[in-house]
């Protein structure tokens, strides 16, 4: 079999969204937009007023003016030059989207702006923004960074009026999940948030988090790629029923229907008299500085609301996932090994006789996991790195880029998709020939790192922050490391990132029961290769030790053994390995037939 005999991939396209030749022309009719306003800088964000890691085509402003397409970065357009803000992800990426003549990249620590911001706009001048696009937190912190250089000043969206051909809003099915799903119902979820806002002194909650929304109303949609999500607001009182605000081409009779009893439907648009309405009542109302559009604030603190800043009251209900939810994920899991099982064998078949390129191991993937009819879409644009390529950490192939992976490169694949089950995330790191000794030896510390964190057992109250460097530590010996997350946090047939727990220094909430988590150390040598090695992970009591937990591990798929010095493991370490490999042949084994089975036989194997 060979990947030109796959069907064209579905969920990803391998299209170049960016073209450097549309910078310039487009820079210049925003600065004469910028002239016509009276204002010396606009900042455009990556981000839309929802915050999702996936935003629908008619948000992409800031692609549209810079080319960039990655999923974080923020662009200031000064009156004569201007400056791309990414971080340490896109630093290669960005560069190749943009037109470097006209745009600076600067690479900064956090998600924002640098203080090298106040080098585009004149000492005194203003820096317009769009306040649906930006919170208070970080209108806040930008105004603190430019220390009086020059002043933020909110504007209505100065990228929507020179877009001339800019795609409409999405307007996708809205499905409701059944309890088999759910595991709760919406107004049992209601109910815990209204008890949360009243315990926080509210008289109500504004969300502005689809993740959020669909969460507690037990809806997803497909208004954006990637994630099941339905865009749109909602106001939580601490009695009563929420308001969801849609587009009203949203509302149908059936959506009426399924939320009878359980919500109140009004238009989007309607959202600001709403707002004004709760700061005429001098209400107290929780909105979540970090994600809550500024606008949102304002039109509550103007009207005469009373704002309680805190984090949105759903984001850890949310992440403690009951056993419907743990069910259905590990339901995803389940069929997405079977695909895994597919895939990893034809590759082992077809790439050491050459010729396969990075966009038919995607395209091979998809396939695989398309013969799945709950497969609905996958979780992100796969990762696929050959050689040098892998040591991108979050590269995107694209035709223009594609590369045929050479027999005896190694290949880095970091891949998810949605089922109607649940979410999944896999990373494998997989040979082609004879690996280098090199190659071994950093292929086996990421992994002593991977299982240290999955044969971990810690008290309650134990932060992901503080178990980070058990990922690292084998890393750490050897002077090397990487500069990424050890797990981010994944939704239930949601997003594939979610807040607000992880495994990195940046995560300090205590890890709960039902958390599901990404466990990928990595090591990355620039212009070589790139090794991650990823499972999802679920937090769970641990058996005979009171008052600790454990993580269970819900992915099901072998690791390339002719990657691993044996000699470098411990005996608990082989012993996990071992008993991972017989889990997943337990498993996946009766799931799959043929050359699969048998591969698979010999891929669980013991060390």
């Amino acid at each position: 079999m060979t990947a030109q005999s796959f069907p064209p991939a579905v969920f990803q396209s391998f299209e170049e969204k960016a073209d450097p030749k549309n910078v310039a022309p487009r820079l210049a009719a925003l600065r004469a937009a910028m002239a016509k306003a009276g204002v010396d800088g606009f900042l455009i964000p990556r981000a839309d007023a929802h915050r999702g890691e996936s935003v629908p085509p008619s948000e992409a402003r800031l692609a549209y003016i810079t080319g960039f397409t990655g999923s974080a970065g923020v662009a200031l357009v000064g009156a004569k030059k201007a400056a791309l803000f990414v971080d340490s992800r896109y630093t290669l990426q960005a560069p190749a989207q943009t037109d470097t003549k006209k745009i600076t990249v600067i690479q900064t620590e956090s998600r924002g702006i640098a203080a090298e911001a106040r080098n585009y706009v004149p000492k005194g001048g203003t820096i317009a923004y769009d306040p649906w696009l930006h919170t208070p937190g970080e209108v806040r912190d930008i105004t603190a960074m430019l220390d009086g250089h020059a002043t933020m000043v909110p504007s209505a969206n100065l990228v929507d009026s020179i877009w001339k051909d800019r795609p409409g809003a999405p307007v996708s099915p809205i499905e409701f999940l059944g309890h088999n799903r759910a595991g709760k119902t919406a107004p049992d979820k209601i109910a815990e948030i209204q008890a949360s806002l009243a315990a926080d002194g509210a008289d109500a909650g504004v969300l502005t988090l689809p993740e959020s929304i669909c969460w507690l109303f037990n809806m997803r949609g497909r208004d954006v790629p990637n994630t099941p999500y339905v865009l749109g607001f909602a106001i939580v009182p601490k009695k009563g029923l929420p308001t969801l605000y849609l587009d009203p081409a949203k509302i149908t009779d059936d959506i009426r229907k399924a939320l009878d009893g359980v919500a109140k439907l009004s238009s989007s648009k309607s959202l600001p008299e709403a707002l004004a309405r709760l700061g005429k009542g001098s209400k107290a109302v929780l909105i979540d500085p970090a994600t809550a559009p500024e606008s949102v604030a304002t039109a509550l603190k103007d009207a005469g609301a009373k704002l309680i800043e805190k984090r949105d009251p759903v984001l850890l209900p949310k992440s403690r996932k009951n056993d419907a939810e743990l069910a259905g994920m590990r339901e995803a899991h389940k069929l997405d090994g079977v695909a895994l099982a597919k895939f990893l064998a034809w590759f082992d078949d077809a790439a050491p006789k050459g010729g396969l390129t990075e966009t038919g191991i995607v395209t091979a993937l998809e396939a695989f996991r398309r013969e799945e009819e709950t497969c609905v879409d996958a979780s992100f644009d796969t990762i696929s790195g050959a050689g040098p390529n892998g040591a991108i950490v979050h590269y995107r192939v694209t035709n223009k880029t594609d590369r045929v992976l050479n027999p005896g490169e190694i290949m880095l694949v970091d891949s998810g998709a949605q089922y109607l089950s649940g979410t999944t995330d896999i990373t494998r790191t997989m040979s082609t020939g004879k690996p280098s000794d090199e190659q071994r030896d950093r292929f086996t510390r990421v992994l002593k790192g991977m299982v240290a964190i999955s044969m971990a057992r810690f008290p309650k109250g134990t932060s992901g922050a503080q178990i980070d460097v058990l990922a690292r530590q084998f890393l750490w010996q050897a002077g090397v490391t990487y500069n990424h997350g050890t797990g981010h946090g994944v939704g239930a047939y949601l997003g594939v990132h979610e807040g607000p727990i992880g495994i990195s220094s940046r995560y300090t909430m205590p890890l709960e029961i039902g958390n599901v988590i990404s466990n990928e150390p990595g090591f990355y040598k620039a212009g070589e290769y790139g090794i991650r090695i990823e499972n999802l992970i679920t937090v769970v009591p641990s058996a005979g030790f009171d008052g600790y937990l454990e993580f269970e591990t819900i992915t099901l798929a072998p690791i390339d053994r002719g990657l691993i010095r044996k000699s470098m493991l411990t005996e608990a370490e082989r012993a996990w390995i071992d008993a991972y490999h017989r889990r997943v042949w337990k498993e996946i084994g009766p799931l799959v037939k043929g050359k699969v089975k048998d591969w698979l036989k010999d891929a669980t194997e013991e060390l």
